[in-house]
């Protein structure tokens, strides 16, 4: 157990995982801000997607100029493994926004912007396992 322990505080106590954050986060905040554009044009469930792969484009173009400096990785590759490990995390994304807003809150009360905060957690949920895929998978070093 003491070795998984200093491999979760070396992996997640890190320079990297802390700029991943901050574009992430910047990336989150453009998938979040455009659901809400999108939505003027399309059903909640479908901005969602659009507003996830607006926010992946963001996410892929700063991690790769910003976090995952060192990678050799080809582009062609990385793309692949971008797509795949956000796939994983569109489907939290999703699968966490859409309970919350037709399931949860409902049966709390909660109806002060129940989509915009339900779709906050959604966004926030696969911060750590896509940091994980991307790491390892999607701009990893040989």
């Amino acid at each position: 157990m003491t070795e998984l322990k200093q491999t979760m505080r070396s992996a997640f106590f890190s320079r990297s995982f802390l700029l991943f954050l901050l574009t992430g986060g910047f990336a989150a905040a453009v998938n979040w801000s455009s659901r809400i554009l999108y939505n003027i044009w399309m059903p909640f469930s479908a901005a969602i997607v659009v507003a996830y792969i607006t926010g992946m484009i963001v996410a892929y173009v700063l991690a790769k100029i910003f976090v995952f400096k060192g990678s050799t990785q080809s582009t062609h590759r990385s793309v692949f493994f971008f797509v795949v490990v956000n796939l994983i995390a569109i489907l939290q994304t999703w699968a966490v926004s859409i309970v919350l807003t037709y399931y949860v809150f409902p049966a709390m009360g909660l109806q002060w912007h129940a989509r915009e905060v339900a779709h906050a957690f959604g966004v926030a949920v696969p911060v750590f396992t896509s940091y994980l895929g991307h790491k390892h998978w999607t701009f990893q070093r040989r």
